[in-house]
């Protein structure tokens, strides 16, 4: 036996299945067996147990800080204590009422035209509410050194167009509990005789502005989502709308805009002169009533839980109260705790072997690009120079962000979010004034996930993910290649996947493909959205190839890449088998040990009707489907279920 440990339980594998036909259940049905969902939970895999995980660890943080009996007014510990503390008061919640929004309640009512009603909409956006659309503070992305104003689409309380406008059997079943859901939260905020009838209009606004809406599918490509206009330009495209009044209230004075939807805000401005203030009343009180449920009375919070939770989900019962008011502070506050969390929790011999695993990834990858045989070397030369460029950031920012003058009160949990959420909006205008920040972080360093940004032509990976079972110290590098090593060439492969391509290695969108290249490319991607297209998730559904499109390319590029990073690791050290595993077929397990999962049928639907990632099951068996390597290491033969014939394999990087 190696001195290191497998990185799994052996238990967790299902012999009874042959991994040729089903890798997914061969790696995972034994701890599917052993690990139902939780009731409190729509899914539970690798990413939710480590982030319970991580939640414990936070909590463990919060009882030290809430025992101490000092802190500093306006400190990092003084926030987080208090912050905590007004949520989990649910005595002083329930005796609120509707106190924290009664202002917010009361400027609706005062409206009385269009302008009214898009500046109480810019002072609810300033507070992390919203109305209509959404706004964003962002890079060019024709002109990554700088930032500017995104508008966006925005206005539904259901999570995607489709809903509203399919008439499906699920869909029919979610928009049916969605107006009853209205009609509940406005009956139990006062709204007694109302109820039902505001509920239907408001259904009927949010049909109006989902008809206007980029389709799922579209909102992802960055070419359709990209529109700039002068203000001047924005005000003609969506007239009779006082934008500068709007964007005086918010605090910036743009010239120019980016419009990401440029037809949604044509209809939005018809729309605000075609319905009657009162309908808008309607509308902006059901939105702020459900935007700010969870941190109101409990009973509005569980209404919230009702449909959010276990009508789009599934979800049984509602997290504990403590793991519910943790997230928001967590989010309100993420840097704050995540100095501390760094300090308490994060290994630095982690972060030291996942930087050698980062740099066999880079390597492998240039290597990989180097011997494409379907790329010419122009696209080749221009492609390792975005590669070199691209930066790697683990574990923690080298810089923290500040809360300095933050008000966080002990007795207010919906205000102290009201004042999160305004702060945030600050910092973010403060950004249209400086030059690109390219050290910043999207994600704190508790967050269980990682990610690549196009802009900042950056890989992330927060300190959390650096544990079990996504990398282990203690476990053979076959697992820790397989399973934080797929999701390092993850992320280094969205940034070539079908919409990461269009941008080059200082983040701009540009053209660095030769025409030739850039068609082959999408033969290649095209192939791959008519094999997922095909994954049965229901009777009645199958995944969106074309949705998922790039994360299923992240995805077999990034075990492809690791793999090979794997066997270039492996020349230089012993090999041998553990357990009766070879080290490719345990590299393979880790990675499907990262991916497992089971999922409520209702959460599945959702995710197949709003994720850009594909169930758990297609993404191992999908990917594996494609790769010689585990087909020499299962050998995998015509005949079996995971067998595809080589011309309809997908390969690309």
């Amino acid at each position: 036996m190696n001195k290191k440990g497998l990185g799994f339980n052996i238990n967790d594998i299902d012999t009874k299945v042959r991994p040729q036909d089903d890798f997914f259940h061969y790696a995972s049905g034994g701890w599917m067996r052993r690990n139902p969902i939780p009731k409190a939970e729509s899914r539970w895999g690798s990413f939710t147990m480590l982030r319970h995980e991580t939640d414990r660890q936070l909590q463990t943080l919060m009882k030290k800080i809430a025992n101490k009996k000092r802190a500093n007014a306006g400190g990092a510990e003084q926030m987080i204590r208090d912050f905590y503390r007004s949520g989990m008061d649910m005595k002083r919640r329930s005796e609120n009422g509707l106190n924290p929004i009664r202002t917010l309640l009361a400027g609706i009512h005062a409206m009385r035209n269009t302008r009214d009603i898009v500046r109480t909409i810019a002072h609810l956006e300033r507070i992390g509410s919203g109305g209509i659309w959404s706004i964003g503070i962002d890079q060019d992305m024709k002109n990554s050194g700088r930032y500017i104003i995104h508008l966006g689409q925005g206005g539904l309380g259901m999570p995607d167009r489709d809903y509203y406008l399919k008439n499906d059997a699920e869909s029919r079943r979610v928009r049916s509990a969605y107006e009853k859901h209205l009609v509940r939260l406005l009956t139990l905020a006062g709204r007694f005789t109302e109820a039902r009838q505001e509920a239907a209009l408001v259904l009927e606004i949010e049909t109006e502005l989902a008809k206007a809406s980029m389709k799922k599918e579209d909102l992802r490509d960055v070419d359709k989502t990209y529109h700039k206009k002068s203000l001047a330009q924005f005000e003609k495209l969506a007239p009779n709308v006082p934008w500068r009044e709007y964007f005086k209230i918010l605090g910036a004075k743009p010239k120019e805009i980016i419009v990401m939807q440029p037809k949604f805000f044509a209809a939005a401005a018809r729309l605000l002169g075609m319905y009657p203030i009162e309908a808008w009343r309607t509308y902006l009180r059901a939105h702020v009533i459900g935007d700010f449920a969870s941190f109101l009375a409990p009973e509005l919070e569980k209404e919230n839980f009702n449909f959010y939770g276990t009508v789009l989900t599934g979800t049984k019962h509602q997290k504990p109260l403590w793991r519910r008011v943790l997230r928001v502070v967590n989010g309100g506050l993420s840097e704050l705790f995540g100095e501390l969390y760094v300090k308490e929790y994060f290994s630095h011999e982690a972060k030291r072997k996942a930087v050698a695993i980062v740099s066999d990834l880079f390597r492998a990858y240039e290597m990989r690009i180097k011997n494409l045989d379907w790329m010419s070397a122009a696209t080749k030369r221009e492609a390792v120079k975005k590669l070199r460029r691209m930066n790697r950031k683990l574990g923690y920012p080298d810089r923290w962000k500040t809360y300095r003058g933050l008000r966080i009160l002990s007795d207010d949990y919906a205000r102290n979010a009201m004042r999160a959420g305004e702060y945030e909006h600050r910092r973010a205008l403060r950004r249209l004034a400086k030059p690109v920040d390219r050290e910043e972080w999207f994600m704190s360093p508790q967050t269980v996930n990682a990610y690549c940004s196009f802009g900042l032509n950056d890989i992330v990976f927060p300190a959390a993910i650096l544990q079990h079972p996504f990398f282990d110290a203690a476990a053979d590098d076959a697992f820790n290649y397989g399973a934080i090593g797929s999701v390092i060439g993850h992320e280094i492969t969205h940034g070539f996947d079908d919409q990461g391509c269009k941008f080059d290695g200082k983040g701009n969108r540009k053209t660095w493909w030769t025409k030739t290249d850039s068609t082959r490319f999408a033969n290649k991607a095209e192939r791959l959205v008519k094999e997922f297209n095909g994954y049965e998730v229901a009777h009645d559904m199958k995944v969106n190839g074309q949705l998922t499109l790039g994360e299923n390319i992240a995805d077999l590029g990034g075990i492809s890449i690791a793999f090979d990073a794997y066997m270039i690791r492996l020349a230089h050290t012993e090999r041998e088998n553990i357990a009766g595993y070879t080290p490719e077929q345990r590299f393979f397990l880790g990675y499907a040990a990262t991916e497992r999962e089971q999922e409520r049928p209702e959460y599945r639907k959702t995710m197949v009707m709003t994720d850009p990632h594909s169930p758990s099951r297609f993404r191992v068996n999908g990917p594996l489907s494609n790769l010689p390597e585990f087909y020499a290491a299962f050998n995998v033969k015509k005949g079996d279920k995971l067998y595809r014939e080589s011309k309809k394999r997908a390969r690309i990087w």
